[in-house]
């Protein structure tokens, strides 16, 4: 099976997460599955730009990024952020290999907009070429994007697009003709009223969770998330499931575990 697994900053900032999770991806990729990761580093940007007096501002969760901001996102998705997990896979085992979308043309980017407001670098995936993946599968790497990538007409004058991971998983999933999309996070998975794990959700489900309020907070991202890529892959599995564990990857494939999302 072909996975995409997409893997929250939080997920991959403190060492010790980190490697569990990088030991459930070895467990994985062991057992014949071919795994693409995207991952995010809100947190990782956050730090840097206190360190360099750079105000963080948002819109509907997302970080409005001038020019300056689009250069720590660079550096931190592109540089810290992907190669420490790159470094990690590696020691569990695992070939990996970092590349973000100007890597052999793999994705571009456009301009996400919002009504209302100029939310400045920040991109939706525009054209994608699935060869370099291609590729690095073949030849039994784990690639690990980042989701930073140049406009579709950029000639490196301009800063980077920034994509927020989780929107970004669903045209990259559909684009990469994989089987699953596995969003896992710090939860384990979407909770009802009872606050037990609901095991499926329609997006008529959503919407109602919405609409009474038990969504709500940082779920509401996780769910828009969900259900964009379940629109972008109607055939694929997609699921919301917790990434603590070693065992991670495997038990978020069992029916019993996480949230699935169908139409």
């Amino acid at each position: 099976m072909r996975i995409l697994l997409k893997i929250g900053g939080a997920q991959i900032e403190q060492a010790l997460p980190r490697a569990e999770l990088c030991q459930a991806i070895a467990i994985a990729h062991s057992a014949g599955h071919e795994l693409i990761l995207v991952h995010g580093g809100g947190n990782q940007i956050r730090k840097l730009n206190r360190a360099l007096g750079i105000e963080d501002r948002y819109h509907e969760g997302l970080r409005i990024t001038d020019s300056m901001t689009a250069e720590v996102a660079l550096m931190v998705l592109g540089g810290q952020v992907n190669r420490t997990l790159v470094c990690a896979l590696q020691h569990a085992g695992v070939a990996a290999a970092g590349i973000s979308g100007a890597d052999g043309a793999t994705f571009s980017a456009h301009k996400l907009v919002k009504p209302g407001v100029d939310l400045g670098f920040v991109g939706a995936v525009g054209t994608v070429n699935p060869k370099l993946v291609q590729s690095l599968l073949s030849a039994g790497f784990v690639p690990v994007i980042a989701t930073v990538a140049p406009g579709a007409n950029a000639d490196g004058s301009e800063p980077f697009y920034n994509l927020n991971a989780d929107h970004a998983a669903g045209p990259l999933c559909n684009a990469f003709q994989c089987d699953a999309l596995l969003f896992l996070t710090d939860v384990p998975g979407v909770l009802g009223a009872d606050r037990q794990t609901i095991a499926l959700l329609t997006p008529d489900d959503c919407a109602q969770l919405v609409q009474t309020g038990v969504a709500a907070g940082g779920m509401l991202p996780k769910l828009e998330a969900a259900l964009l890529a379940l629109k972008d892959n109607p055939r694929a599995l997609i699921k919301i499931a917790p990434a603590g564990s070693p065992n991670a990857v495997l038990s978020a494939l069992q029916k019993h575990v996480g949230t699935t999302f169908r139409n």
